[in-house]
This record gives C-alpha cells, structure tokens and sequence, in this order.
C-alpha cells in the first residue's frame, strides 16, 4: 500500500514536471491550469492501472500447487468506472498440495483455503469437503474424527456440484 501511494505520487509529479518543461519549450503558450490537472489525471491513471493489475500480479506470485477457485468483481460508486469494467477484488485459491485424504473415506477432503482481498489480510482456512455428497463443513475447534477417520460432529452445509470451491477442492492435483 505504501509503495502504491508512492508510485501514485511520483506519477503525478512526473506529469506535472513534463507539462511544466513542454511549457517553458513553448515559451509559456500552454494554459497554467495544465500542470496540476495532468498531475491529477497520472495519479488517477496510477491508481486505476494499480486496481486493475493488482489481480494478476497476486496471482503471479501464488505458489506452486495455489488453484484460483473465485473471484469476485464489484463495482463501487467512489469509482465509477467499474461499472464498465469491474476488476477483481478478492478471490479464493485452493491449496491442493495440503489436501488431506483418509484411505477409508477418498471422497472426503480437508484442504486449505485462501482468502486473498485487496486491502485486506490474506487468510487461510482449513475446509472439509466431501466430494460425494457435494456437501462443506468448516474445520473449527471441537470438530473431532471417529477411530476410522469419519467426521463425528462437523456441520455440513450442501452447496451445488457446480459450486467453483467444490469443484476445485475435488479435482485432482
């Protein structure tokens, strides 16, 4: 975030020294409101590019093994532009290198989940998941494995087969 801000800067400072130097080559033809809006405008041009690459630099430095399972766009009203072309936010990807299976129960699987947002902390949670059944439970405090591996108290709650975590929690490494 600091570095943003400070890239965000130098853009407007480097804009407005450019107007600034073509206007002493021009002999002071160009209009003096110039210089502070073409600093304003680099900085919202900064700012704008930050937002919209901020995704696919994220990702590019995920680990081996990190799988995009969601993202969400969402357009705010402070940036109206994104009514036209909404980027990315926050996003979940799936750990499949810490997937954890048992031998007597394949289609159950507890992997970890990790919740990038923009902004925010990078959390990962652990989620259980049974393939079959298309159906979640969280991994919290309390939830407890009989002798054979199957789950003794965890809340299951069903989602769709289509649902993107499932599939991807599901899906082969």
């Amino acid at each position: 975030m600091f570095f943003e801000l400070i890239g965000t800067i130098v853009a407007g400072v480097a804009a407005a020294l450019l107007v600034w130097a073509l206007n002493r080559a021009l002999k002071g033809r160009l209009p003096s409101w110039l210089v502070p809006v073409s600093a304003g405008a680099a900085m919202l041009l900064a700012t704008i590019s930050s937002e919209y690459g901020w995704y696919d630099r994220t990702v590019a430095t995920m680990p081996e093994g990190m799988v995009v399972a969601q993202t969400v766009a969402e357009p705010a009203i402070y940036r109206p532009w994104t009514y036209a072309a909404p980027f990315v936010t926050r996003y979940v990807a799936v750990d499949q290198q810490s997937t954890r299976t048992h031998p007597d129960h394949p289609g159950q699987r507890i992997v970890d989940l990790v919740f990038y947002g923009r902004w925010t902390r990078t959390a990962k949670v652990p989620m259980l998941f049974d393939c079959a059944d298309n159906r979640r439970a969280d991994v919290v405090d309390g939830i407890e494995f009989g002798a054979d591996g199957s789950v003794v108290n965890a809340q299951w709650f069903a989602v769709e087969p289509t649902d993107p975590l499932l599939t991807t929690a599901c899906a082969e490494a």
